[in-house]
């Protein structure tokens, strides 16, 4: 089975802010056609767009490069979006990570109204919270790998905070992507990165008795997506410019993985990482590490100090995927030469060593959540299912009632071996349990839930109205994984 075409990246290999904003029109959230020019607009667009040298492909845009461009926005500064829809089908805008209302979010299910085809619509909203947040559409793809995240529908989104300390020199904003999708019968991904480690053997019987269950039957594994091109910032390793820095700078490097469905890694050698910054969330207790590891939809901020002259491969730590272009080049003031890549010894990630060891405070009410796979179950697609049910567009009643003002805890079971990268819409979370390590402290909007694994997150019902809940794997995502909350 072959995926539907050809996607594409391209523009600058590396990006440092400098948006200017304009004169802004509306005091609060909304949406219609107020008068006034807009802050930015963003055109979404099928373009042809260059990854390396004589790999010129075409991929749905914003503004016609990828990524799009970095946004800039004022903590508590209302601003207003222009977003005109070139293409042919409907879209869907979603702001990730920003605590905004059910008419701006960009998610259909919450009642986002859409972007007609060759329409437009403007927004205007007050961006909140400050920090590394970003854009992409948020759209049903299923079978067709031309759609949704599997475009070039991505983009940063940084919210300047009231009170900057700026013990940086500068800013430096990278993508990882990947493009030239096809479907494959299984993968590689990488499940032993993450740490704590212990399983839970409940969980895991349960997954791998239904998986030897269906292979029983005949049924082939369940269709997954790989990639013909690796990108950062829409370029491959090898070509555009390199990341030119000078001994002794201060780079906060902030990173997202705009992927669709892949996890990513990267390692600087003979760098370490300070992460300042888990989804745009300031992290309790800085860390130096030597690599990053972030899940699809997950923003990692990290201070870099170039304090080792030379030019060297910022990449990721899989041999295949860096030589299929996930890198670039980082090249001191004055030093010339080919691109040393020295892989990283091996390490863990784990979001707790950013947190506080105490326990977080008791929630008002506890919810348990299962995570299971129903093999191949949906036309050859693995069919993804939330405590027995599975996602539908023509059910989409709310499975939980939040009353405004409660916390309340997600205690997740995954009873897969896939590693599920968790979104929550319009709210924040905290992390108070990873694979049985309590945790205190460390907010985020995206988790990875680790094969055969439990975490729990606790979040305020502090924003009323639709919010959806899901795996931010496109694949997982169109095949069932999500559900809404609604408040009472």
């Amino acid at each position: 089975m072959k995926g539907a075409g050809a996607l594409a990246g391209g523009a600058l290999l590396w990006q440092t802010a400098g948006c200017k904003q304009s004169a802004l029109s509306q005091p609060k959230e909304s949406s219609g056609q107020s008068g006034g020019p807009p802050d930015y607009t963003l055109t979404i667009a099928v373009k042809p767009v260059e990854l390396g040298r004589n790999r010129i492909v075409s991929t749905t845009t914003y503004n016609g490069q990828f990524p799009g461009p970095v946004l800039r926005f004022k903590e508590g500064s209302p601003v207003t979006i222009d977003i005109q829809n070139q293409t042919d089908t409907p879209e869907q805008l979603h702001w990730h990570g920003q605590f905004l209302s059910t008419d701006v979010d960009g998610a259909a299910e919450e009642g986002t109204p859409f972007i007609a085809p060759h329409g437009s619509r403007r927004i205007t909203f007050v961006p909140k919270p400050s920090g590394y947040r970003f854009y992409h559409t948020h759209v049903h793809a299923g079978a067709n790998l031309g759609a949704g995240q599997y475009t070039g529908l991505v983009g940063p989104v940084y919210i300047e905070p009231k009170n900057n300390p700026g013990n940086y020199d500068r800013e430096v904003f990278l993508t990882l992507k990947e493009f030239e999708p096809t479907f494959s019968r299984g993968g590689d991904m990488a499940m032993d990165f993450l740490s704590p480690a212990p399983t839970v053997k409940e969980l895991k019987d349960s997954g791998e008795s239904a998986m030897n269950a269906s292979l029983a039957k005949g049924m082939p594994h369940g269709f997954e997506v790989g990639y013909g091109s690796f990108t950062i910032n829409g370029r491959m390793l090898g070509s555009g410019e390199p990341i030119r820095v000078k001994q002794g700078e201060r780079v906060l490097l902030h990173v997202l993985n705009g992927s669709a469905t892949e996890i990513r890694s990267l390692a600087l050698p003979g760098h370490t990482f300070t992460v300042v910054a888990l989804d745009g969330n300031p992290v309790p207790t800085p860390v130096a590490v030597p690599g990053l590891w972030l899940g699809t939809g997950e923003r990692v901020s990290a201070l870099v100090e170039m304090n080792q002259p030379g030019v060297w491969i910022l990449g990721d730590t899989s041999d295949d995927d860096r030589q299929h272009g996930m890198g670039a080049v980082v090249e001191y003031a004055g030093r010339q030469g080919k691109p040393q890549w020295v892989a990283p010894k091996p390490f863990r990630w784990n979001y707790a060593q950013f947190g506080k060891p105490a326990a977080a405070r008791e929630p008002d009410q506890i919810f348990e959540m299962t995570f299971a796979k129903e093999n191949a179950a949906e036309g050859g697609f693995n069919r993804w299912t939330i405590n027995g049910v599975a996602f539908a567009e023509d059910r989409m009643q709310p499975v939980l009632r939040l009353q405004q003002g409660k916390r309340y805890r997600l205690r997740m079971h995954n009873a897969s071996d896939d590693i599920h990268p968790i979104h929550l819409h319009r709210h924040s979370f905290e992390l108070t349990r990873v694979a049985g390590q309590p945790v205190a402290g460390v907010m985020k909007d995206v988790v990875m839930v680790g094969g055969y694994q439990e975490v729990e997150i606790d979040f305020v019902a502090d924003n009323p109205g639709l919010t959806l809940f899901h795996c931010h794997q496109q694949l997982h995502m169109d095949f069932g994984f999500m559900a809404l909350f609604g408040y009472s």
